[in-house]
């Protein structure tokens, strides 16, 4: 039977798209996609507010905006230390519709029929069809026992093997086990396999100190990109701003399959507003770690078992179904993101950390979600 449509590419077709149900959240609190859960520094909104109305019929400019995030990330320590070993310049940094579009971009430009992508399991959904939209053959390395410990043995072999595969992805710290790895390590990786791309999405660093970029030398591993994203900590996840740092050939490269006008003005002004206010994101940070330790000690205390590793999130595994807590969060006006088929941690929920008053205001709510509850 012939189709009464064009049919897409064979790797559309079969493709499966990412989605998640990000639909009647306004009014909750969202513990569901590990936002920003206050909002951006009253900065950003004063500059959105102060853009002309005419200004809004011009296609976006952005100049400046690579070299505010340049001035942003080598800002030297408060010690007077700098904070990199190499500095960057403005061409080593891509600008994307978030972190999301950056990744679609890297498939896109390096990706191709039977390469490999080499990643781990359990990880941010996102990557797997973008390989796929590609044609590309997925390696999803297990984390390892009950801690989910970083695969290295097997993702080193995997690395080292010929055919070399085309891209290693690792999410540091992984989302949504929280795991960890040294950027030492990361490096050593990228060193050792010139002809891999390797990209390290670092869009929960701020909440850990894992980053690779202190200690990055894009000369001199070339293969080398690291995400980073203003959503999490600065709060801009609905203006939509993303970046890809690495060596400028291959940011380059990457730039290449966006469009030229992907990132609106809006996140623009937003962004430059953003990174000249980093006290505001450094104080939400510290306010969500605080939190984090707090939340921790009631799980433990409670005997509730659950997994906080890295990032502002944690995962809690219910005693009774996930499914029907995460439906008795919701009806208390909480939202969670249940990991449901998710390989490892079936039957978890993943709570994101916001301040200490939502999070005592969580655990209330979980208490009577699930312990009071309890067959």
């Amino acid at each position: 039977m012939t189709s009464s449509f064009p049919l897409a590419r064979t790797e559309v077709e079969d493709l499966q798209a990412y989605s998640a149900p990000l639909e009647g959240r306004r009014g909750l609190l969202r513990l569901d996609f590990n936002e920003n859960t206050v909002g951006p520094s009253p900065k950003v909104l004063e500059a959105l507010r102060a853009i002309p109305a005419d200004h809004i019929a011009i296609y976006p400019e952005y100049d400046g905006l690579r070299e505010a995030v340049v001035a942003n990330l080598c800002a030297p320590r408060a010690d007077g230390t700098p904070a990199l070993a190499h500095p960057l310049s403005p061409d080593q940094i891509g600008l994307f519709n978030g972190v999301d579009a950056a990744i679609h971009a890297i498939f896109h430009a390096y990706g191709d029929s039977w390469q490999t992508l080499l990643t781990t399991s359990p990880t941010f959904g996102y990557y797997s069809p973008c390989a796929r939209m590609q044609g590309m053959v997925i390696e999803a390395i297990p984390y390892d026992g009950p801690a989910f410990a970083f695969p290295l043995k097997a993702i080193r072999k995997v690395l080292l093997d010929e055919p070399h595969p085309r891209l290693l992805l690792i999410c540091n710290p992984n989302n949504p086990t929280g795991t960890r790895l040294a950027p030492e390590v990361i490096l050593e990786l990228a060193a050792a396999a010139p002809l891999t791309l390797v990209v390290v999405d670092e869009l929960y660093e701020a909440f850990t100190g894992d980053s690779v970029l202190p200690k990055a030398d894009f000369t001199a591993t070339p293969n080398l990109v690291v995400l980073r994203s203003l959503a999490k900590t600065a709060g801009l996840a609905g203006l939509r701003i993303g970046f890809a740092i690495g060596a400028a050939p291959v940011v380059e490269r990457i730039s290449r399959v966006t469009g030229p006008y992907d990132i609106n003005s809006f996140a623009v002004t937003a962004a430059l507003a953003a990174l000249a206010d980093q006290p505001y994101t450094d104080a939400y940070v510290a306010e969500v770690l605080r939190a984090r330790d707090w939340l921790v000690a009631q799980l433990r205390s409670a005997g509730v078992r659950h997994h906080a590793a890295g990032g502002n999130y944690l995962l809690i595994w219910p005693a009774n179904p996930a499914v029907e807590v995460g439906r008795r969060l919701r009806e208390a006006g909480i939202l969670v993101r249940s990991m449901a088929g998710k390989p490892l941690i079936d039957g978890s929920l993943r709570v994101s950390i916001g301040t200490s008053e939502q999070m005592q205001r969580f655990w209330e709510a979980y208490q009577a979600a699930d312990l009071s509850a309890t067959p």
